[in-house]
């Protein structure tokens, strides 16, 4: 990326574009990044930080459906696994819901959050079933 991209990507009050088709994958490294963090000093991630989040999920599930939908390939997606769409990993979920992986991984347990192994150790949560029960509809089927 040269200074004529970067300049394109930023607006003149200092906040950042970011185009669709990298949002999963900066999703994944804030993420990935915000969970270590919070596992050294038990810092809290702010609600401006959510939001972020937030609107980088949304995005990111918004170029996939469209990217499913086309026969136009799919940009290569770096990061944590899962990567299978309609799925996201337990550390990128308990970053949506402002909660620690531990208490994500106790949802799962306990029967009140889908998910299914993909790995050894990798969870895959259902992304519809995330949003239901983040706001608060209580029931997981989408």
């Amino acid at each position: 990326m040269n200074h004529a991209d970067a300049e394109h990507l930023t607006r003149a009050d200092g906040s950042v574009i970011v185009p669709p088709y990298v949002a999963g994958d900066v999703l994944r490294a804030l993420v990935r990044d915000l969970t270590a963090r919070v596992r050294a000093d038990g810092g809290e991630i702010t609600p401006g930080v959510r939001r972020l989040l937030y609107a980088l999920h949304t995005a990111a599930q918004t170029t996939e459906l469209e990217c499913d939908n086309s026969t136009a390939p799919r940009p290569a997606a770096t990061g944590t696994a899962p990567h299978t769409p309609g799925t996201v990993a337990v550390a990128e979920a308990a970053a949506l819901m402002g909660c620690s992986p531990r208490h994500v991984r106790a949802l799962i347990g306990a029967g009140r959050l889908p998910a299914q192994r993909v790995g050894a150790r990798v969870w895959g949560i259902d992304r519809a079933a995330l949003d239901h029960y983040r706001h608060g509809t209580g029931d997981t089927t989408p």
